[in-house]
């Protein structure tokens, strides 16, 4: 696909994933600022809120930054690998024709991404499983909840394994 087009779900969630990106370089602020000027925890609830619990603390700000970058890296790889702007070794394929580079990426698909998303998914389900069985939350004051972050990491690998199965079949398409 070219760099504009695509379907609306996609451009919806890479625009969504935009604004995430923004909201982390806020959040990186707002800790920097309020780790400057000694302020901490920085807002306390009544009652526990979501994700946050009872208060928002300099370690919330901390974990919230490190889930929106797994967010921001993890949700799009389906659309990146859809794009084809997924990173290859170029000088063992740009001169090729379309052909034979349907058959080096369709024999990269079948060796090694699909392998490894065998693999992956069923231990990212367990790994959010587990967070969400034993109610994990951050033990310094940072976020509750882990689970619906850790829960970005079987969706983005399925969601990167759909794409696999899409593009797998439009490339035994091209390479006949």
């Amino acid at each position: 696909m070219e760099e504009g087009k695509g379907s609306p779900w996609a451009q919806a969630l890479l625009r969504a994933l935009s604004w995430l990106v923004i909201l982390l370089m806020l959040a990186i602020v707002l800790q920097v600022l309020c780790s400057a000027l000694d302020i901490n925890p920085l807002a306390q609830f009544e009652s526990a809120l979501p994700l946050l619990g009872k208060g928002l603390t300099l370690n919330s700000l901390l974990d919230v930054q490190w889930h929106l970058l797994v967010i921001v890296g993890l949700l799009p790889a389906g659309v990146v690998w859809l794009r084809d702007a997924h990173v290859r070794v170029d000088f063992l394929y740009q001169k090729r024709s379309d052909r034979t580079k349907a058959r080096i990426d369709l024999l990269g698909n079948l060796a090694f991404a699909l392998p490894f998303l065998v693999m992956i998914l069923p231990a990212a389900w367990d790994f959010t499983h587990r967070a969400w069985r034993s109610d994990e939350g951050s033990r310094s004051g940072g976020l509750n909840d882990l689970w619906l972050i850790k829960a970005f990491l079987p969706l983005g690998m399925a969601l990167l394994a759909l794409a696999l199965a899409v593009e797998t079949l439009r490339l035994l398409r091209r390479a006949k």
